[in-house]
Parts: C-alpha cells; sequence; structure tokens
C-alpha cells in the first residue's frame, strides 16, 4: 500500500496510459521516470522544503507536483488565476525556498518575487525515454510528515494554507476513489483546477487505481465536450457554475457513451441541472459530494437515494465520521440545525504559520478529546436515517424579517423558473428588515425584466424569501476554483 503521495504512481501498469495534455500522453513507465529525473535535480533542497508550483494544468505541473514529493519536500500549488501580488503572498506565507513556473508566467511576476527563487519547468518536448529512475532506491528522500499546502481562494480574506499529510492525501484517495469505483479501465478529465482539494483528488483517485487522467484548461464548455468525444471520457466532476455551462451544450452520441459517472462538488446543484444531466447521460452514475479543503472529503449521496432524499449530501465517506453538533459539542437531534464536524484521518493539520486560525476552527471532539476534528462552518441538519442537508454557511446565511434563511433555497427557486442561467442570492443590510435579499443573476433572454423573475419567483417562495432587488450581469465573478465569488457578490450589492 502506498505511505506517500508519489508512491500513487506506482500501481499503474508501465504501459497504460497515465496523464495526457493537448497531443502528448505520458505512460505510467514515463511518468515515474520523469518524476524521478525531476526530483533528481530538486535533490538539493532541505527535507520539508515548500516547492510552490505556479502553473496551468500541463504534464509539468503534474511531474512537479510529484518530484517535489519524491525529493522530499512540501509541493504547494498556486491557483493559476492568481496574479503576481497574490503569489507573492503565497510565497512569503509559506516560505518558499523554489517557484516552479514557466517562462511566460515568470515574465508576468515583474519583482514580485526574487529571481533566485524561481525555476523554469521542463521543456514538453525533451523527449521521455526511460532511464530506469523508478526502478533505483535512491529515486525518492525520505518524506516529513507534510506533503502539501493547498491556499484557498481567499473569499473571506488573505488566503489560508491549509496543511495535508502524506495520510491526508492517501486516506482521501483511497476512500474517494473506493465508492467512484476508479479501476484501470477509466478515463480521468482533469476539468478542476490543481490548488483545488477536487482537483487535485482528480490525480489521486485515478493515480492509485491506474487509471488515465486527461488534463484540460477549457476556455469554453465546448473544449470539455469535445475532449470527452476525443478520449472517451468515463469520469468527469465540475462544480455547479461549470455544470450549468455544459448543460447549454450539444453533447454528441460520442462525447456521452463512455461516461460512467458524473459528480458535483462545491456547492449545491441545482435540480434543474441535475434533471439535465440525468437525461442527457442516462448510463452514468450521478455523485453529488461535499466537502471542505480542511477535510479533502467529506460526504456524497448514494446515488440510489437522490430521488428519495433530494437536496441530501448524504452521508460520511468511507474512513471519516461527520456529525451534525451543537455550539456546545453535544450531538443535534434529527431535524435540529447545527454545525457539521468531521474527524477521522482526512482531517488537516491545520493552518499553516496560523495558529489562531487553527486553533479556532481545528478543536477537539467531543470536547476534551484527544483527537482533533474539523468545525466546518456550515450549516446542516440531519434526517431520521442520518442523511445530511446542508443549509448555508454561517457567513452566508441571511436574517431578514426576522427569518433566518439559507441564499441556496432563494437560488434554487431562481434557476426553478428556467429565466436564469446563473444566481447567487446574498443578503444586504437593511435598516427595517436587517437584511434584504438581492439576487445576482444571468439571464437566458435578454428580453426577460426583472419584474417578470420576481414574479415567476413568487410563486414558488413566500413573500420574506423574494429578493427585494435583482442586480443583473453577463457573468457572474467567480474565485480561483471556479465557484461564485460571494465574497464580491456581496460587497457589489452594498455598493
Amino acid at each position: 500500500m502506498p505511505t506517500r503521495v508519489d508512491d500513487l504512481l506506482r500501481p499503474g501498469a508501465d504501459d497504460h496510459a497515465a496523464v495526457t495534455y493537448k497531443d502528448v500522453t505520458l505512460t505510467y513507465r514515463e511518468l515515474r521516470s520523469r518524476v524521478a529525473r525531476a526530483a533528481e535535480r530538486l535533490r538539493g533542497l532541505e527535507p520539508g522544503a515548500r516547492v510552490a508550483v505556479y502553473a496551468e494544468k500541463r504534464l509539468e505541473t503534474v511531474v512537479a507536483i510529484f518530484a517535489v514529493a519524491a525529493a522530499g519536500g512540501v509541493f504547494v500549488p498556486i491557483n493559476p488565476l492568481f496574479k503576481a501580488r497574490q503569489v507573492e503572498y503565497v510565497i512569503e506565507d509559506c516560505g518558499a525556498a523554489l517557484l516552479l513556473t514557466t517562462a511566460e508566467r515568470a515574465r508576468t511576476l515583474n519583482a514580485a518575487v526574487p529571481t533566485s527563487l524561481i525555476e523554469e519547468l521542463g521543456v514538453e518536448d525533451q523527449g521521455f525515454e526511460d532511464q530506469g529512475f523508478e526502478n533505483q532506491s535512491g529515486a525518492t528522500a525520505p518524506a516529513g510528515p507534510i506533503a502539501a499546502i493547498l491556499y484557498t481562494s481567499g473569499s473571506t480574506g488573505r488566503p489560508k494554507g491549509v496543511v495535508l499529510s502524506h495520510g491526508n492525501l492517501l486516506a482521501g484517495a483511497r476512500s474517494v476513489a473506493g465508492y467512484l469505483g476508479h479501476t484501470a479501465d477509466d478515463v480521468v478529465l482533469a476539468a478542476l483546477p490543481l490548488s483545488f482539494d477536487a482537483g487535485l483528488s482528480q490525480l489521486t483517485t485515478a493515480f492509485l487505481a491506474g487509471a488515465h487522467v486527461v488534463l484540460v484548461n477549457y476556455l469554453l464548455p465546448r473544449d470539455v465536450v469535445r475532449l470527452c468525444a476525443r478520449h472517451g471520457v468515463t469520469a468527469l466532476t465540475c462544480v455547479p457554475p461549470l455544470w450549468t455551462q455544459l448543460a447549454t451544450q450539444r453533447w454528441p452520441e460520442e462525447a456521452t457513451r463512455g461516461l460512467r459517472y458524473f459528480a458535483n462538488t462545491g456547492g449545491r446543484l441545482p435540480a434543474t441541472t441535475l434533471a439535465w444531466l440525468r437525461e442527457t447521460f442516462p448510463q452514468a452514475t450521478p455523485f453529488l459530494m461535499y466537502g471542505l479543503t480542511e477535510a479533502f472529503r467529506s460526504t456524497y449521496l448514494d446515488p440510489a437515494e437522490i430521488d428519495r432524499r433530494p437536496g441530501s449530501i448524504g452521508k460520511a465517506i468511507p474512513e471519516a465520521e461527520v456529525l451534525v453538533v451543537r455550539a456546545d459539542g453535544s450531538v443535534c437531534d434529527p431535524g435540529e440545525e447545527g454545525e457539521i464536524v468531521h474527524r477521522g484521518p482526512l482531517v488537516s493539520l491545520g493552518y499553516w504559520n496560523d495558529p489562531a486560525r487553527t486553533a479556532a476552527r481545528f478543536r477537539s471532539f467531543p470536547p476534551g478529546a484527544e483527537e482533533i476534528a474539523v468545525w466546518s462552518g456550515d450549516v446542516a441538519y440531519r434526517d431520521q436515517d442520518g442523511f445530511i442537508y446542508f443549509v448555508g454557511r454561517t457567513d452566508d446565511m441571511i436574517k431578514t424579517s426576522g427569518y433566518r434563511l439559507s441564499p441556496t433555497e432563494v437560488e434554487e427557486a431562481a434557476y426553478a423558473t428556467g429565466l436564469v442561467t446563473e444566481a447567487v442570492a446574498v443578503g444586504v443590510p437593511d435598516e427595517d428588515l436587517g437584511e434584504q435579499v438581492a439576487l445576482h443573476a444571468v439571464l437566458t433572454a435578454a428580453t426577460t425584466t426583472p419584474d417578470e423573475l420576481r414574479r415567476a419567483m413568487e410563486r414558488d417562495l413566500p413573500r420574506y424569501m423574494v429578493p427585494r432587488r435583482f442586480i443583473l450581469a453577463d457573468a457572474l465573478p467567480r474565485s480561483g476554483n471556479g465557484k461564485f465569488d460571494r465574497a464580491e457578490l456581496r460587497r457589489q450589492a452594498v455598493r
């Protein structure tokens, strides 16, 4: 069994395709050899040194991540959408000894990062001849307790570095690959950023099973459709905004016939989008997942329960325990709202260089016990059978007219009208109401008016939940992980 992240490359059969980018595919033998060569070049690093990787998804990025682990370092994937100032912050915050990036990206950093820290990633066309490194015992260095630091998108302030051990990543890979049923026959389309826990999971779960990963940096939704057809993709995981875009595309039969499952993470999937997916991919199994970077993955809904338990995020994934608890740490009764608490081997080591925030989020459970759990900040309840229903973030909840409501309820009602393609509800301070509901929306037709949308939503929502303001746009801003940027949308609403 693997004991460290770079061990995940071992299960793959030598001549089986491991990873593809554009027109180049590396077999597992070639990938292992290239990782070993890159690790040799990193051998001068101190054990546990942080190495940042700042690049879009490409072969060199994957090689760099696993080479850092093989060299005994800590890889820090930086979101490719970050600009110079954000990259500078991550480099300084984690104390990176090295930044691996492309020549093009290095030029955009200007003086934000010292040139002495920057090293260019390898060249794609340098050849992938097997030099036998994967069979040499000296190809890896002793691994420290830390494998990676993943920086959040910073939607609630400056990015936080979540510290993950080798054990965290391996437990997550085993668990997720297990319930998704990954095998060497799978072709996984990696559409999410590798700096995002769910995006990194697409690599770890695929490599654990010896599967084939296809990397994509999509510019348009049709790029995803094209690659599904070209490579016979069997596994596709997206966040809700991408799924809603994909629902507007024409999917030819060659793009859908191989899909074994589709999965959603990063927020509630609108019921109308889920219905479209099930109709478009009738042979594919749907997986609705919930997770947080601090614990990698937390729950999934058994596909057999989707129709019986609409809106549920399911139960804990294998190797995890997920509960809904009161503020004092006692477990909530069925139907009672509380905070999601996750414990087990997937719980990360805390926040890098931030003991105060670590102490606030990572606490013993039950109170006074030795085991540390992560308190998510997410509000939920469970039903009589233990299935969990997400209500909202504690800082996203809207309080209006004496009621406490979830923005997702408002958003679902907006999607159900068929008049919007994107919708995000936020609370805006109001002297009389406490907060009023504002809805940011992208309309399906330019001729639709806010009054029409309001009247359509009034058919399904009580009056206090109907938005008082409608803020229309051609597209809604997203965080670096592809999620809607609620913090920015909240700022826009109060201007």
